[in-house]
């Protein structure tokens, strides 16, 4: 199998990388929330997953950040996104570096519609009623 690279860099080297130079491999929208620096709730969740990846948090990694950017060191946890009704798990993976967390929790549902209900047309008295 290929192995994953960002930008012609290695998952292994982005690991060691420090922010600022990550930062300048992300577009500039990525880039510029990086260097204004996390809020207190993305630090909250940045050492979430820092206590994970050493073992000593064992809990499940559930946040409402959603505009939390996905950094090399959240590959291949299992992070719980709030979609505005419920926890979404979503598998953090190589392909994911440089979004943000609330792409991958979709906030609305798509339309499904059913058949119409009695007295809502002249036509729908033809439709069987389960």
């Amino acid at each position: 199998m290929k192995e994953f690279t960002y930008r012609g860099i290695t998952l292994d080297s982005l690991k060691k990388m420090s922010f600022n130079e990550f930062s300048k491999l992300l577009p500039s929208r990525q880039r510029r929330s990086i260097t204004r620096g996390f809020t207190e709730q993305q630090k909250t969740l940045l050492k979430k997953i820092r206590d994970a990846n050493n073992g000593t948090y064992k809990k499940q990694i559930k946040t409402h950040c959603r505009n939390m950017l996905i950094l090399p060191e959240m590959v291949g946890l299992l992070i719980y996104i709030y979609d505005g009704r419920s926890f979404l798990p979503v598998q953090i993976i190589p392909d994911m570096i440089g979004h943000y967390l609330g792409e991958f929790a979709l906030t609305r549902k798509k339309v499904k519609h059913s058949a119409p209900g009695i007295g809502a047309t002249k036509s729908s008295g033809a439709v069987d009623v389960k």
